[in-house]
């Protein structure tokens, strides 16, 4: 036994090389072709970030899976899978998650769209489908409605406007146009429902 099976493990791994295909060590490795045309063709960003402070501290930024610029349209960028942070000099913080977003670096606006879901560390969750912000102040709106949950309970309404008031103010949100709410309480312990 001590001498069969050596014998036998050799005589399949030599017939393993014997009847594989011959490989040529010259030629190339097999890779799927380039699309060298189309990526020369269509300028463009791989997960891109943009970070900036406004002027009364409140840090922001955004990232994206990938980003393009507008053809003939040198200041303006198109970017997919945008996802943006908003720390604000008081403490609290805003998530901001979109599909895509429209950046307009001589306006210093970037519209997003699609599904936008915001998230406030306060509590609120907002969802809408087009938000407007300013990249160089604290300033964001929504020309459309808006769906909440908030601590307070679910509600619509027609617009939304994230704010700073004034100089050194806090940040407010700003619900108007038909605003419905549907109030909850939470029952007392005992108490009939």
């Amino acid at each position: 036994i001590k001498t069969l099976l050596p014998l036998a493990a050799l005589g399949l791994l030599s017939t393993l090389f014997l009847i594989s295909d011959p490989v040529d060590p010259t030629a190339p490795v097999p890779t799927a072709p380039p699309n060298l045309e189309e990526r020369a063709r269509e300028l463009g960003a791989t997960a891109p970030s943009f970070a900036g402070v406004t002027d009364t501290g409140d840090e922001i930024v955004f990232r994206a899976a990938k980003a393009r610029p507008f053809p003939r349209q040198p200041d303006r960028v198109l970017a997919d899978d945008v996802t943006a942070g908003i720390r604000l000099s008081g403490g609290a913080g805003i998530s901001i998650r979109a599909d895509t977003a429209d950046f307009d670096s001589a306006g210093r606006i970037a519209g997003l769209r699609g599904e936008v879901l915001i998230a406030t560390t306060t509590g609120y969750r907002i969802e809408t489908d087009r938000l407007d912000t300013h990249l160089d102040r604290l300033l964001a709106t929504t020309p459309g409605p808006v769906s909440v949950a908030s601590p307070l309970g679910n509600f619509t309404a027609g617009r939304m406007r994230l704010h700073a008031p004034g100089p050194g103010g806090a940040a407010e949100l700003l619900f108007s146009e038909g605003v419905k709410l549907i109030y909850r309480p939470k029952m007392a312990e005992g108490q009939d429902k």
